[in-house]
């Protein structure tokens, strides 16, 4: 018998028990995330949490190892127990990996997503997020032609004279954004400007959760337009927003069209986050 006839036998036996190891890790970790993802249900959302025996019926496992699963991942703080009613929900770990996986991924797909938008209009395509009462412009997607466009990079602007402020502040209620802009001087940027106070805002917000965008023209400076719309996380949290602006012989006469294509692109965007459009 040769060296390579005794040892293959073994490195087979040791491949097969690799195997093994692994598929029941595997398998572990299905169970685990069926439970994660019962825990996430409209139904657990609704009741605040749900029992032992609940999950036992949904994720179809047998009692005693639903609990064992459940104490594990509340060790690792993943879940958390009731005292009082003894259900399960989610825990606060598990929202703070999905707080920071949510921001990486959305730097992630948001490129690509602007790009087709960008194909589609022939203008640059800003992805904005709100710092304070200002608008923050953390990455830009351009046409070859637009060489400056990506000059918006690490740029702020009023929040209440751009279409992207509008759309970022798109759930708030007037109260919020009073004490979002108190002391706040709503200077006259544009000719168009057309907010003049934190009432004025919270209208032309109410307008745009209407329309599913925000549009603008000659509000922020002169002959400048643009329309932007909201990307929501897996929650329904608006945490940025799609900006296309264009000077005003390019793009005004086109600013509704450009809207309802920037909206369908902030859609897929959201989706791909894990974001469930409701039914209208």
């Amino acid at each position: 018998m040769t060296v390579q006839e005794n040892t293959e036998p073994k490195l087979k036996k040791m491949t097969g028990s690799k195997r093994g190891r692994v598929k029941a890790v595997s398998s572990g970790l299905c169970r685990d995330l069926a439970l994660l993802d019962a825990l996430a249900s409209d139904e657990a959302r609704a009741r605040g949490g749900l029992g032992v025996t609940q999950l036992t019926q949904l994720v179809q496992r047998d009692k005693s190892q639903v609990s064992r699963a459940l104490r594990a991942l509340e060790e690792m703080n993943l879940v958390e127990r009731d005292a009082d009613t003894r259900q399960y929900r989610l825990g606060w770990r598990l929202f703070g990996l999905a707080a920071r996986v949510g921001n990486t991924r959305l730097l992630q797909i948001a490129p690509g997503v602007m790009r087709v938008l960008v194909n589609q209009l022939g203008e640059s395509v800003h992805l904005c997020v709100l710092e304070g009462n200002q608008v923050l412009t953390v990455h830009t997607e351009a046409p070859k032609h637009h060489l400056r466009a990506t000059g918006w990079i690490g740029r702020t602007m009023p929040g209440y004279c751009s279409s992207a402020g509008r759309v970022l502040l798109l759930d708030m209620s007037l109260d919020e954004i009073e004490q979002r802009f108190a002391g706040v001087q709503f200077e006259q940027m544009g000719p168009g400007q057309i907010v003049h106070s934190a009432r004025d805002l919270h209208e032309q917000v109410l307008i745009a959760r209407e329309l599913g965008y925000a549009p603008v023209r000659e509000e922020f400076e002169p002959e400048l337009v643009g329309v932007s719309a909201p990307v929501r996380d897996y929650r329904g949290v608006v945490i940025a927003a799609l900006n296309v602006s264009a000077p005003q012989f390019r793009l005004g006469d086109h600013l509704d069209e450009a809207g309802r294509l920037t909206a369908s692109a902030a859609t897929r965007l959201s989706q791909e986050l894990g974001w469930t459009a409701p039914d209208r």
